[in-house]
């Protein structure tokens, strides 16, 4: 595929050609009954045909549409709406959640949004079932709510690095799809993504975090260990999306060679999902020739 630079600092065009999806990304990107991780090719981009100058230009152009989404699925919530949506990310080590959630997201109100990382849980965490962090995070109705990683962390790291017993990471992905079953029926719409890297481009992310200053604080010497577990982790996500990709809460999986593709790719999910729940602006409870002439009158 042709990849363009960019037309200047800070500058982005769409071409004569307008850059658009051949097809829904929410379609072409959801997990199949067949799928398997090893036929995705990381760096491709479905769905798109013109290189990153157009594709980054596209995603700054729906930053109006998606605030305007946001903006409606909130404004629902104050007249008793409860819908809410939930991102889940997931990803090998750079595989670009945080530059998702900065650039697919930008354009929402941040008073809107949500971000949550589930971290190794403390000892309170402990005392409860995997879960009981992950219920308290829901979003409010009216609020987008993003997890960098979640509680898929329980049958992926759990899995790989032996850190519960077999059985019971089994019994998890039935109770991960109960309580996913759970949400939706209380209105939230779930979107889970996994970001597919490659392993040669994450060797690649690595080595230029070390030879950027800025970059120095992302990288953690642990990052070289994980690559060494590549194939289970590998095996542990192909395991996990088969078992959890339901009607109600399905995979998106998402080639992230390309940066420019895949928060293009998730903001293009997100405005899909927003749009199918047909949000109009609530009607005032007020007379509005009224509260015009009172105003103006003020």
């Amino acid at each position: 595929m042709r990849q363009s630079g960019y037309a200047g600092a800070n500058r982005y065009y769409l071409p004569m050609s307008k850059t658009a999806w051949s097809e829904k990304a929410s379609e072409l990107l959801r997990v199949g009954p067949d799928f398997r991780l090893e036929d995705v090719d990381p760096a491709s981009t479905p769905g798109i045909d013109s290189g990153k100058r157009s594709g980054v230009a596209l995603r700054l152009k729906n930053k109006k549409s998606l605030r305007t989404l946001q903006g409606k699925l909130f404004a629902d919530s104050t007249v008793g709406g409860e819908r809410s949506v939930l991102l889940v990310l997931q990803g090998m080590d750079s595989s670009g959640k945080g530059g998702v959630i900065t650039h697919a997201l930008a354009g929402m109100s941040a008073s809107g949004v949500m971000v949550h990382g589930f971290k190794a849980p403390s000892a309170e965490e402990k005392k409860h079932g995997f879960l009981w962090r992950v219920r308290k995070r829901l979003p409010e109705p009216g609020m987008v709510s993003v997890f960098d990683r979640s509680h898929y962390e329980d049958v992926l790291a759990a899995r790989v690095r032996n850190l519960a017993p077999p059985e019971t990471i089994e019994r998890r992905y039935n109770q991960i799809n109960t309580f996913e079953r759970y949400a939706t029926e209380s209105q939230t719409t779930i979107v889970k993504v996994m970001l597919h890297v490659s392993e040669k481009e994450q060797k690649r992310r690595l080595i230029s975090r070390l030879h950027r200053r800025s970059k120095l604080w992302k990288y953690n010497p642990s990052d070289v260990d994980d690559r060494e577990l590549w194939r289970q982790l590998h095996d542990a996500y192909q395991i996990a999306i088969a078992r959890t990709s339901t009607d109600h809460a399905p995979w998106y999986v998402v080639p992230a060679d390309h940066k420019w593709y895949a928060r293009l790719a998730v903001q293009q999910i997100i405005i899909e999902k927003l749009e199918a729940m047909q949000l109009k602006w609530p009607s005032p409870d007020y007379d509005l020739t009224t509260e015009r002439k009172r105003v103006a009158s003020a």
